[in-house]
């Protein structure tokens, strides 16, 4: 059963992100009855996961602050500051942040996807492990339902 779930900044889980981004777990499965999750990336110009497809979510970005280019289907897309893109399940994606900086919301239905991202980011409340690296994980990806297809655009 659907509930109230109010999440103040500080009760928000932080992830290392790739290329020293951070990732803000805003709303996640626990919080919506598997509904969806929802997340904002605090990226840098060249952030880009690598090319691939989700086989149980849609998402939708929008893209807060900054310009990226999004791949759909192999169909190269502009972003601009406050556009807004649906992306369907099962369709090959990706995206590159082409401004210094970004700041980007991220919504899938339903939820998920939230495992791959903790499984693959580093909890910023915890110690960070010397020489630790965010990295694109296909085994972290393929358990929660994502094929990666290739390197990033």
């Amino acid at each position: 059963m659907s509930q109230l779930y109010l999440a103040q900044p500080a009760d928000q889980q932080q992830l290392e992100w790739l290329d020293n981004g951070t990732l803000a777990i805003l709303l996640d499965g626990a919080a919506t009855d598997g509904q969806f999750m929802m997340g904002r990336f605090a990226v840098a110009r060249g952030e880009a996961p690598p090319y691939h497809k989700h086989l149980h979510e849609d998402e939708i970005f929008m893209l807060i602050k900054g310009t990226a280019l999004v791949w759909y289907d192999d169909h190269q897309y502009e972003l601009q500051e406050g556009g807004v893109v649906f992306l369907p399940r099962n369709v090959p994606q990706g995206y590159r942040i082409t401004s210094e900086r970004a700041d980007l919301l991220m919504i899938n239905t339903p939820a998920g996807i939230e495992g791959m991202f903790r499984a693959t980011g580093r909890d910023k409340s915890q110690p960070r492990p010397e020489g630790f690296e965010v990295r694109p994980d296909p085994d972290a990806a393929e358990r929660y339902g994502n094929v990666v297809l290739g390197p990033p655009r």
